[in-house]
């Protein structure tokens, strides 16, 4: 049976620095490239004021400042973005309090189009808060 993206969110690896062997996503061998977590990025975007909002580039470029790497990888990110918006609609579902993610996901990237959610949510969640 499939995870709940609940159990994605909260089975995944804890955030971590790793040296590259090779190039990858846009970094050169030898160097660090930081590993986010799905919780970790929910962390951040929840200390987000209502009506601020922030992309995924920006985000990882925070990131990698802040744990020492040269960058913050970018698969990495947008998986556990994923994960966790997920996860946040999962609760709205079940009307629990979630982690706005829409801050922090713009609704004309491809993420936002894969998100269950879809596009027109995000949108109207970003003009609900102003």
């Amino acid at each position: 049976m499939a995870k709940s993206w609940t159990e994605k969110f909260h089975g995944a690896r804890p955030p971590h620095v790793v040296v590259l062997e090779k190039p990858f996503a846009g970094a050169q061998a030898g160097q660090r490239l930081f590993i986010p977590s799905p919780a970790l990025l929910a962390e951040r975007i929840r200390a987000l004021a209502p009506g601020t909002r922030t992309d995924p580039v920006a985000l990882r470029a925070a990131l990698a400042r802040e744990h020492g790497a040269d960058a913050t990888c970018p698969v990495a990110t947008a998986i556990h973005l994923r994960i966790l918006a997920e996860c946040a609609l999962e609760r709205l579902a079940a009307g629990d309090e979630a982690t706005p993610f829409w801050r922090a996901i713009p609704p004309e990237t491809p993420l936002a189009r894969r998100l269950s959610c879809g596009p027109e949510f995000l949108r109207q969640r970003r003009e609900a808060e102003g």
